[in-house]
Formats: C-alpha cells, sequence, structure tokens
C-alpha cells in the first residue's frame, strides 16, 4: 500500500509513520524538510511545501496514492487545494481534523461522533468544521474523504497541561520543581482524556486501504479519564515535586489572557470523555493500553535525558507570578 503523510513529524504523525512502516506500507513523507526528526530509512522523503500549489504538483506529477493523510491542513482554502491536487489520484483521503469541533460545551456527557459540530469559542475548532463541510459538499463528486477526530494527543516531546507554555511545555515542570505555585484553571474537577499518540496510531492506521471507511468519520482516544487535578498530581509526583496549586476560574484567567478563551471555554474547561464505540468496530482490536501515568512518565523521562528540551518560557513563568500575585494575594516565589 503507497501512503502519503503530508507533515509527518508531528507528535501525532510521528507514531503514525512508524507503525506504517512496521506493518509493511510503502511511506512518502511531503514536508518542507525544516524539522528535525528521526524518520525510518524506509520513508520516502519528499521535500516541498504543501501551502505551494504549483511546486507540490510538479513535484508529484504522475504521482498516485492508495492514502493520503494530511496533517497540516487548519483553513478552508488548503481543503480547496488538496482536491485540486488529489482528485482522481487518491484512493482514500483522511483530513485530521479535531475532537475540539464537536459542540462546546456538549448537551450530552458522552461524545460520539454524531454530537453536533459547533465550538463558539475557538477559531481553530470553528476552521476545522468549516473544513469538514467542504469535504462533505464534495462527496458527490468523488473524492473519497475520510474525517479523523483526535483528542488530547502527546508524545514524548510534548507534557500536556492546560496552563503551561505549549511552545515550551517543559516551563511548567521548572516552576513545580523550583517550588513555584502552580496555576489549574476552575476547580481542576473537570475531566478530560489524554491519548498517547501510539494509542492514537493503533486506532488510525488499521483504516487504510478500507474502501468503506469512505464518508465517515471517527474519533481515536483513549478511554481513560482524569480530572485535571489528578492530571497535575501524577505530573508532580513523576518529577517529584511538591508544588502548591493555585485554582483560577477560567474567566479570570481569559480575562489576563484573552488568546486563553480558545482553549479554556473553547475546550479544557468543559469535561471531554469520548465514546469510542465506533472505532472499535471498525478497528476490532483496537484498545488504547498506554495509561497516563504510563505515558507521562516516559514523556518526562525523555525530557529529562534531552536537555534541549529543558527550555523555559520566560514569558510564561512572569505571567504565571503576575496572575498568581493579582488573584491569590501572594508574590513570586
Amino acid at each position: 500500500m503507497k501512503v502519503l503523510f503530508i507533515g509527518g513529524t508531528g507528535i501525532i504523525s510521528t507514531a503514525c509513520v512508524h507503525l506504517a512502516i512496521q506493518r509493511g506500507m510503502d511511506v512518502y513523507v511531503l514536508n518542507r524538510g525544516k524539522t528535525q526528526a528521526t524518520l525510518s530509512p524506509n520513508v520516502k522523503s519528499i521535500q516541498a511545501d504543501i501551502h505551494n500549489e504549483n511546486q507540490t504538483k510538479s513535484i508529484l506529477a504522475n504521482q498516485t496514492f492508495d492514502v493520503v493523510t494530511n496533517f497540516v491542513n487548519f483553513q478552508p482554502a488548503d481543503i480547496d487545494r488538496d482536491l485540486r491536487l488529489f482528485q482522481g489520484k487518491v484512493g482514500q483521503y483522511f483530513f485530521i481534523s479535531s475532537a475540539s469541533a464537536y459542540q462546546t460545551p456538549p448537551e450530552n456527557y458522552l461524545i460520539t461522533e454524531s454530537t453536533p459540530l459547533a465550538n463558539p469559542h475557538w477559531e481553530y475548532s470553528r476552521n476545522k468544521i468549516l473544513c469538514e463541510q467542504r469535504l462533505t459538499e464534495h462527496q458527490k463528486t468523488g473524492f473519497p474523504a475520510v474525517i479523523i477526530r483526535p483528542s488530547l494527543t502527546y508524545g514524548d516531546t510534548l507534557i500536556p497541561l492546560s496552563i503551561t507554555s505549549w511552545t515550551q511545555s517543559w516551563s511548567a515542570i521548572d516552576r513545580m520543581l523550583k517550588g513555584k505555585p502552580i496555576i489549574i484553571h476552575g476547580d481542576g474537577s473537570s475531566l478530560t482524556t489524554f491519548t498517547h499518540n501510539t494509542d492514537f496510531a493503533k486506532g488510525f492506521i488499521p483504516l487504510f486501504g478500507n474502501q468503506k471507511t469512505i464518508g465517515q468519520s471517527f474519533h481515536i482516544t483513549s478511554d481513560e479519564v482524569l480530572t485535571w487535578n489528578q492530571a497535575y498530581k501524577a505530573v508532580a509526583d513523576i518529577v517529584g515535586a511538591k508544588p502548591r496549586f493555585v485554582h483560577i476560574s477560567s474567566d479570570t484567567l481569559t480575562k489576563f489572557n484573552p488568546e486563553l478563551e480558545g482553549w479554556l471555554a473553547g475546550g479544557f474547561s468543559n469535561s471531554a470523555v469520548y465514546d469510542n464505540t465506533k472505532i472499535k468496530s471498525w478497528v476490532p482490536d483496537f484498545v488504547a493500553t498506554t495509561t497516563f501515568k504510563q505515558g507521562i512518565t516516559q514523556t518526562i523521562k525523555h525530557f529529562q535525558s534531552t536537555p534541549p528540551l529543558q527550555v523555559v518560557d520566560t514569558k510564561y513563568d512572569q505571567w504565571c507570578d503576575k496572575i498568581i500575585a493579582a488573584v491569590d494575594g501572594i508574590g513570586p516565589s
């Protein structure tokens, strides 16, 4: 099976590329070649910028694929471009959407693929919804699209806490190790689902080559559900820290930083529990086996053994001190 990953070096896509190789697929990865990542020597690298349509069209001339999966589509225009590039040249096209596209907050605590799509708080999610709608409109043209909605998926290079620097996720750990107070949104009781990237891959890759998936949508997540308080405590225990957790309402955090509205009101403030019945019916042997404790232990060990990852975002650190001082009445540690 000839498979093209567009992106291929991100947290989710790296695990998917590795599993596709393990399962004997003929794997191609198309990206700009700027991200340093260790790919199997069996991967065929195509250096191109997918956002440069003419360049990509020229490089992929006369190429056809059984599967194309795009991890870097965020705007409806990206979908339009891929329709032009791959119409008639692909057996299955997987669009990586987002579980944040589901109705927020949901009317029912248990989210299924039939949950409506609506997120008024997060532009990122609204654009993913528009992308899905664009693909649905083109089903009548025969374009073989499948929609995949990951939730909060992490791996060796991401420590997935809610109030942290997502560009330098070691920053929250640094605060813990220094004994600085740690912000948790709300009262920390909202439920969330963490999915290890290797578990996501186990549900995703087996869909390749199954033509009956065309026109379907799937979310792929763990079945383990934790409160944010439990997640933060697990991380603190692993690094041997005893931080003081400071709970601050999402509304207050958003007032200090309006950009957090998407993350909080559009995501983490609401419980996120997913019914995986559908993906399990299509991939009967799928089960997420990596618990959060196991996965985050592996992640932190990777950070600890990789000094270049132990970067602290000073702006984030100062931001935390400022908010805590204003809300909690204590100064920087």
